[in-house]
């Protein structure tokens, strides 16, 4: 697998690594893009790489409980990344499906195939490649952990379930439904992202979970101006201490 370099994106104003992790709802894309924008950086949502793969499967219908077969589909994949300004481009085999990605059944898919070993070392390697000479904003499950344990800024975002789960259902309803695949009510959200928490925090391989070093933050109580505020005041922390100790920021 395979994502592509930012070629003619404005280049980073620094060359530090945010690293974001947390579980589905609790807005990290959302505070990855501000980040990303307030400070210069590229944004790189590494879940649109999983969401792609898994895209891939159910369209050729490989079982997503044979991991042979998945990572035998995963040597045949070529996934890129283009990043943009609101979300980043996602190219599948040279095909364009940014928006075939956000639906609840390759959310669900994605979350089963992320578990496997061999699916995650691919992803896990490209990764660190986009992110090698810094200047990026990354947003995952285990950057802070496993891709970049040396990042500068580390975030972990977490929320009450209940709350993530009602974003997710407003997040589902704006991509638009049919009468003949309706919105599933809240309470089925709620319980479908408890099932996808289980997964990711309990999975052999990469588990769901903070780095010691990472700032906590639980947007539980918090609004999203809130919340981007206080991100951005972690790295605004970082920044003034780097300073302070003359570090050569780029």
């Amino acid at each position: 697998m395979s994502a592509e370099e930012t070629s003619g994106q404005k280049k980073p104003e620094r060359n530090f690594v945010v690293a974001i992790d947390g579980p589905a709802g609790a807005g990290k894309s959302t505070i990855a893009r501000h980040l990303a924008r307030h400070f210069g950086l590229l944004n790189l949502e590494t879940g649109a790489m999983y969401r792609a793969f898994a895209l891939k499967a159910l369209r050729l219908e490989v079982p997503l409980e044979d991991p042979a077969a998945l990572e035998q589909l995963a040597t045949d994949t070529d996934i890129k990344l283009e990043p943009g300004e609101e979300e980043n481009r996602v190219l599948l085999d040279g095909e364009d499906v940014t928006g075939q990605i956000r639906n609840q059944t390759v959310t669900d898919a994605a979350s089963r195939v992320s578990v496997y070993p061999p699916i995650r070392a691919a992803m896990v390697k490209r990764q660190q490649e986009l992110g090698a000479n810094g200047g990026v904003v990354m947003e995952g499950r285990d950057i802070g952990t496993v891709v970049f344990p040396n990042a500068e800024v580390k975030i972990f975002l977490d929320a009450a379930p209940e709350v993530r789960g009602m974003r997710r259902y407003d997040q589902i309803g704006q991509h638009g439904h049919s009468e003949a695949k309706p919105v599933p009510p809240p309470d089925e959200v709620i319980r479908d992202l408890r099932a996808r928490d289980e997964r990711d925090r309990n999975r052999a391989d990469s588990p769901l979970k903070p780095a010691p070093d990472a700032f906590l933050l639980d947007s539980t109580h918090l609004t999203l101006e809130e919340a981007v505020k206080a991100a951005e005041a972690t790295v605004d922390k970082w920044l003034a201490k780097s300073k302070a100790a003359g570090t050569r920021l780029g």
